[in-house]
């Protein structure tokens, strides 16, 4: 039987509250996304989120502990190894991963390379760890003058490829991540296959909003998949299609920005009666988090502050907000890459209790766990639920 009909949850991409015990392993050690923000302006106001009791999570500059918190808080430990979206977004969907994905910081190795340059018919320039703006800047022109492809890595588990859209089609530019990913496999099944198609000139190179990632499938059963199997819906907005490789989702609102996903999570919450969901908000960690941006990233914050008494305006007597993040995403440290940080969890709707300490969860399968309980299917394979600790009435 289940105990609410819906569940939204909100996931603010790389909003991290503080480092993880083994974040030193990590090369992240010290990294708190909003706390190290927070001081780095001078303070952040976001009185909605305040109000739902982000204030409790950690000590955030700028942000109050108010005496009756909206919302249940807590915070989560990721127990997956890792620190990326994908390991992220399984792990809240019950699924941990004991073995982090593969990485390359010193580039792709001739096995990966010379299979993938054959498959396509071209050399490739780069191979190398690299922020995306900049070695498109870097190496766009000898691709202009030759249409070699830029392909490129990062801390996290990716196999990028750039190409602007005069040189190599889009279309054509996603075939080759498609051959890319059916090569990626055993020890070499790199997390996401992403297409950087860019257009412009030197000097004025702009990525294009036709990226496309190409995710390995989740290696077990998801909460998605469970509950698509007892006949609910599950709406996927923003990159959630992606990182679950289209499983276990009835339907799909591929969005670019976040008040583009915030659009169309009211629109679904206007329409679906019964099952989950699930929004990822992007643009902190791609706009702002990976390339330090502290404004840009706090404006992004405000901006999704601003919304949320339209979400819970529209919440029904037996719904449920949920609000997390799948990794960190520092922007005040020298890295411009994921931190493994803790990340938020605020719990609100008209049957949760407020201000409830849910203390910090060892794992963010928790979540997928409370939602699958709410939802009234079991199975998930980790994740202890903490919905009787929330919910009333």
């Amino acid at each position: 039987m289940s105990l609410m009909d819906r569940a939204i949850l909100m996931l603010l991409d790389g909003v991290g509250v503080g480092a993880l015990p083994d974040a030193d392993d990590y090369g992240d050690g010290g990294s708190n996304t909003l706390g190290n923000l927070a001081r780095a302006v001078g303070g952040i106001d976001l009185p909605h989120l305040e109000r739902l009791g982000l204030g409790w999570i950690e000590p955030i500059p700028g942000i109050e502990r108010i005496l009756q918190p909206q919302a249940a808080f807590g915070k989560m430990a990721e127990r997956s190894a890792g620190k990326d979206s994908i390991s992220g977004h399984w792990e809240i969907a019950g699924l941990v991963l004991s073995e982090p994905f593969p990485t390359y910081p010193n580039g792709f190795p001739p096995e990966i390379v010379e299979p993938f340059e054959r498959a396509i018919g071209r050399k490739v320039l780069g191979n190398e760890p690299a922020s995306g703006t900049e070695i498109i800047e870097r190496l766009g022109p000898k691709h202009l003058s030759t249409g070699r492809p830029i392909l490129y890595t990062s801390a996290d588990s990716v196999f990028q490829v750039a190409a602007h859209e005069s040189v190599i089609p889009v279309e054509e530019l996603y075939r080759y991540c498609q051959l890319a990913r059916d090569q990626l496999v055993g020890r070499h099944m790199v997390a996401r296959v992403i297409a950087r198609p860019f257009i412009g000139s030197p000097g004025a190179f702009r990525r294009t909003e036709r990226r496309k990632d190409l995710s390995v499938p989740p290696p077990g059963e998801t909460l998605l998949d469970l509950l698509v199997a007892h006949r609910y819906s599950v709406v996927g907005i923003g990159k959630v299609d992606e990182l679950f490789a289209g499983r276990g989702i009835t339907e799909s609102v591929h969005t670019v920005s976040n008040d583009e996903a915030l659009d169309a999570a009211l629109a679904a919450m206007g329409r679906l009666d019964r099952g989950l969901i699930f929004v990822t908000l992007v643009e902190f960690d791609m706009l702002w988090g990976h390339r330090n941006d502290c404004e840009g990233f706090y404006a992004a914050l405000r901006a999704f502050d601003s919304r949320i008494p339209e979400i819970v305006g529209l919440l029904r007597e037996r719904d449920g907000l949920f609000i997390t993040a799948d990794h960190g995403n520092d922007p005040t440290t020298p890295s411009t890459d994921h931190s493994r940080e803790y990340v938020p969890l605020l719990v609100a709707g008209p049957r949760i209790a407020q201000g409830r300490d849910l203390g910090t969860r060892e794992t963010f399968a928790d979540l997928g766990a409370s939602i699958a309980e709410a939802l009234g299917v079991v199975g998930l394979p980790s994740g202890k639920s903490f919905l009787t600790e929330v919910l009333h009435g």
